[in-house]
């Protein structure tokens, strides 16, 4: 069986864990619009679309209806292939023997496991479907109860290695978003270059409350199957700037492909300083260090530099450790597993001033897992300090193992242990040097209190 490391949180809602942040898709897009969409004539109260794909121009503008669009079950990029009552035995033989060979609590973290195995063992041996199985597997490993081991199917298998080479297809409106239950509303974390988000003028920070009329969220649940739907199919949504009053914006789904966007600015600052700021969204995606390389490469020799983790939900190794050699070198922590103790050492990659450049890193809440490595050993280096809320602690290393099937064990098999801390992380977080935070949707970069509180830190 083969092996990789990681550590992540997926954006495809069908495949979250540690939820997070997703991207509004639909798995299997239609050329057109259905048979049962409704026709729009554009009003003032119904504006004209920004932004037509080319491949609808010549299509009627109609949405979807709400009540389709709300039937529609949580999709799948496709379905599974069928594997047999023997290759469901199998699995479910590798998953048990990985996961008691391996995971990181030789005490299976307390719960009843040979339970758990009996369970579980006499519903595949009474016959389960192939999704249904599935559903079994992950339900089974979920129930180890550390927030952090799973298992993908052979569909997901497949998403999640397009997500981390940069290569995710879906469609849909091109936003990135964080759900905010509590408000009723989602809210943007950046969006697709020439996706009709963009088009429309939606930026970060910006909230989405409804869409064709119905809320976005409604009695806690989240219902963003109502701007998944077919390309060149439109929808009508209700968007709020921080400080704005909502306004209704008419966008027609398509097709999107790319990667993860990476933000970067120079930031006005009263003395002249150059100060660099660079947003990262998440560490699962491979494209990540090249965009962070030519985010320094075009700043030049900086002054101060921010790094902004705070809705970064984690990802790979072979996506952080480059990241941390334009940064540091040395040996910046270990993976300590049940048997073993593996140094991580970075050979240093400088991008002009960048191993010598004062650093802040912005956190919050959903830093996960790598995100939170990466800024805590920053710090526990002595290479930067820290600004924004506690984080709430997930740094166990997942390991992802690839079975007969096709589906993926991602089991907690190590922990990081930094160099000079000796705080554990899985408990405590990272605490920042200074608290600033506030909701994502309540500012813009121009007034963000953890920017400013990481400029006025580096003296600026």
């Amino acid at each position: 069986m083969k092996k990789r490391v990681f550590i992540f949180i997926l954006i495809f809602s069908s495949l979250a864990c540690n939820f997070a942040t997703q991207a509004f898709e639909t798995p299997t897009p239609a050329p057109t619009v259905t048979p049962s969409a409704i026709p729009v004539t554009p009003t003032p109260e119904m504006p004209t679309p920004a932004y037509v794909p080319a491949a609808c121009q010549s299509l009627a503008l109609a949405t979807i209806p709400a009540a389709t669009a709300l039937a529609e079950p949580t999709p799948y990029l496709q379905a599974n292939p069928e594997i047999s009552t023997e290759m469901q035995k199998q699995v479910f033989n590798d998953v048990v023997h990985i996961v008691e060979e391996v995971y990181v609590y030789p005490d299976f973290n307390g719960v009843d496991w040979e339970g758990l195995k009996a369970r579980h063992k006499a519903e595949i041996d009474a016959g389960l479907t192939t999704e249904k199985f599935y559903e079994d597997i992950q339900t089974l490993v979920f129930e180890l109860n550390d927030d952090h081991s799973g298992l993908e199917s052979p569909v997901e298998v497949a998403a999640s290695d397009a997500q981390l080479a940069g290569t995710d297809d879906f469609v849909g409106i091109g936003v990135f978003i964080v759900p905010m239950i509590e408000k009723n509303s989602i809210s943007v974390i950046f969006t697709f270059p020439n996706s009709p988000a963009e088009h429309a003028g939606i930026k970060p920070h910006d909230s989405i409350l409804f869409a064709d009329g119905n809320p976005i969220i409604q009695d806690g649940q989240e219902r963003t199957q109502l701007v998944r739907g077919p390309e060149c199919s439109a929808v009508l949504l209700t968007v709020q700037s921080p400080g704005e009053a909502p306004r209704q914006l008419m966008l027609v789904r398509e097709r999107i492909s790319g990667s993860t966007v990476v933000d970067y600015s120079l930031l006005p600052t009263q003395d002249g300083s150059r100060i660099g700021y660079i947003f990262l969204p998440t560490f699962f995606d491979e494209t990540v260090p090249g965009q962070v390389r030519a985010a320094l490469e075009s700043f030049g020799n900086l002054d101060g530099l921010i790094l902004d983790n705070r809705m970064n939900g984690g990802g790979s190794s072979t996506v952080v450790e480059p990241l941390l050699s334009y940064f540091t070198s040395g040996t910046v922590g270990s993976m300590v597993s049940r048997s073993q103790n593996n140094s991580i050492v970075i050979t240093p990659d400088p991008i002009n001033n960048s191993q010598t450049v004062p650093i802040v890193v912005l956190v919050g809440q959903d830093t996960v897992s790598y995100g939170e490595i990466f800024s805590g050993a920053l710090r526990d280096l002595g290479r930067a300090q820290i600004v924004g809320q506690p984080t709430l602690g997930n740094v166990e290393i997942l390991h992802g193992y690839s079975l007969s099937d096709g589906s993926r064990l991602w089991i907690a098999e190590d922990t990081f242990v930094p160099v000079h801390s000796t705080e554990n992380w899985e408990i405590t977080g990272i605490v920042p040097d200074v608290v600033a935070f506030a909701d994502w949707d309540t500012f813009t970069l121009e007034d963000d209190p953890g920017v400013l509180a990481a400029v006025k830190l580096l003296g600026h």
